[in-house]
């Protein structure tokens, strides 16, 4: 399509307050949410899957499992022996060696919710095998042990008064402890090795605790410290950018929620706008089954718009790029007046101006984009002024769609709600005759030019960060909400 040069009106001040960037958010909601409570910009809404696979990959980074091979059985036996027992672990450590863990396994994790709905269980059962030998026998004798830690996410006030997601009450879940002999030897050695697991029932619980313990905390550190960078990543928005803040954290039934402020801010870091909290209510459907949401508010949405779609004026050669189109709008022009449909030769001239901010609504799971425009037709392009100047309202339906981790808004199907007649110099007329020939230039000129600027989409970074390659999306009433695709 040939496009003459095109002049883009900078916004002004007054516009730049409107909101002007896209908001991605993990959201971790209350299902249930009053209309007295604040709803943040963004939220990010964490399900027991991903915290289970975060704190999974922490434990191995952390190398719980050398931790549990190191476990000083011998020394934790000594420490737990009283009275009778103390005097059997002196009568066992005579026929031993040696006693160790020889291999060690952390299996699935677990995450569930606790009964008041702001807690979540984390459980964390150890299956490991265990050989002790003899000072004159070359035969191992091997234990199989297992066990289950066990301990708390919940959220904690701080002294400067922040909440923060904190791991504690760790302890061996009662009833999981499980001793047995892996293989049956010699009368002598199976009893020996009966004293041993007598001695070791008391010992393993605390010595797991006090080893493995330490190591939980630090993983949940390390997954608590990678959720905030993960909202941290900044947006890009063309050439702005778009960044989040931790406002509040919370436990919300099965979930973690992260609730976030944004700001946009422009190439060169300076805060364009922030994000507030609003006192409306978003009654988001559960997490079911998918790992993560990522909610956005349709403020913030409407903003992701305005970035990608500033206001511009494009002035087109009709007749050299839609002659079809440039021949009707002349047919129609002169129904209205034939004396100037006469002026109007080849090089006449369209210019569609989007002189004000896009909106973005949502209704009934249904989006759309409002724009206001203003047209003019140029009967050469020698002229200066225009036959006539027509405001239009203008709605387009709006679809979301992915690709990889990219979000991307297309617009179709666009409807020319209300045409005015703002200015003629061919008299007053009724500017609905001109509807439907100016609906179908604004379709083939003005959607596409729109459509190729959104083509480029917003990277919703958390989705692969979140070890996700693809995201899906669905519209709920003043949201978006962002979820991983379903394999």
């Amino acid at each position: 399509m040939f496009l003459l040069p095109a002049t883009c009106y900078e916004p002004t001040l007054e516009k730049m307050a409107n909101p002007r960037t896209f908001t991605f958010l993990c959201g971790l909601l209350a299902t249930h949410l009053v209309a007295a409570t604040l709803c943040p910009p963004a939220v990010l809404r964490l399900g027991p899957e991903v915290i289970k696979e975060k704190l999974t990959q922490k434990l191995k980074d952390r190398d719980a499992v050398h931790v549990l091979q190191q476990l000083p059985l011998l020394d934790a036996m000594q420490e737990s022996s009283q009275g009778v027992l103390a005097r059997l672990v002196s009568s066992i450590l005579k026929y031993i060696t040696w006693l160790k863990v020889t291999s060690a396994s952390i299996l699935q994790l677990q995450v569930q919710p606790l009964p008041n709905g702001q807690e979540l269980l984390v459980k964390i059962p150890l299956d490991m095998v265990a050989g002790f030998n003899m000072p004159l026998g070359k035969t191992i004798v091997e234990l199989h042990m297992q066990v289950e830690v066990e301990a708390v996410i919940h959220v904690e006030t701080s002294e400067t008064g922040e909440d923060q997601l904190v791991l504690s009450n760790c302890s061996n879940t009662r009833g999981s402890l499980h001793i047995s002999l892996l293989h049956k030897l010699s009368f002598f050695l199976n009893s020996i090795a009966e004293k041993v697991i007598k001695l070791l029932v008391p010992a393993l619980p605390k010595v797991v605790k006090g080893e493995l313990c330490p190591v939980l905390r630090e993983a949940f550190e390390d997954v608590r410290a990678d959720l905030l960078n993960l909202v941290k990543l900044p947006t890009s928005l063309k050439s702005d950018r778009l960044e989040f803040e931790l406002l509040s954290q919370a436990i919300e039934g099965s979930a973690v929620q992260l609730n976030l402020g944004a700001k946009l801010l422009d190439s060169d870091g300076n805060v364009i706008m922030l994000f507030n909290d609003t006192v409306d209510s978003l009654n988001l459907p559960p997490l079911s089954d998918v790992p993560f949401s990522l909610i956005v508010r349709k403020d913030v949405v409407n903003a992701a718009v305005v970035a990608f779609l500033p206001p511009e004026e494009l002035m087109v050669l009709l007749d050299y790029v839609l002659p079809e189109l440039a021949h009707r709008l002349k047919l129609s022009i002169k129904a209205i007046s034939e004396k100037a449909a006469d002026r109007v030769e080849p090089t006449q001239i369209v210019k569609i101006l989007t002189q004000d901010t896009p909106e973005f609504l949502v209704d009934q799971g249904n989006a759309k984009v409002a724009q206001l425009i203003v047209l003019e037709v140029f009967p050469t392009n020698e002229d200066r002024r225009p036959l006539f100047t027509l405001g239009i309202e203008a709605t387009s339906e709006a679809q979301f769609y992915t690709e990889d981790d990219r979000l991307i808004l297309n617009l179709y199907d666009l409807s020319s709600d209300r045409i005015h007649l703002m200015n003629s110099d061919i008299g007053l007329f009724n500017p609905e005759l001109l509807k439907d020939i100016i609906t179908e230039i604004l379709i083939s000129v003005l959607l596409p030019n729109e459509n190729g600027k959104l083509r480029s989409g917003i990277p919703v970074s958390m989705v692969k960060a979140l070890g996700y390659e693809t995201a899906s999306w669905s519209l709920i009433k003043d949201a978006l909400v962002i979820t991983p695709a379903s394999s």
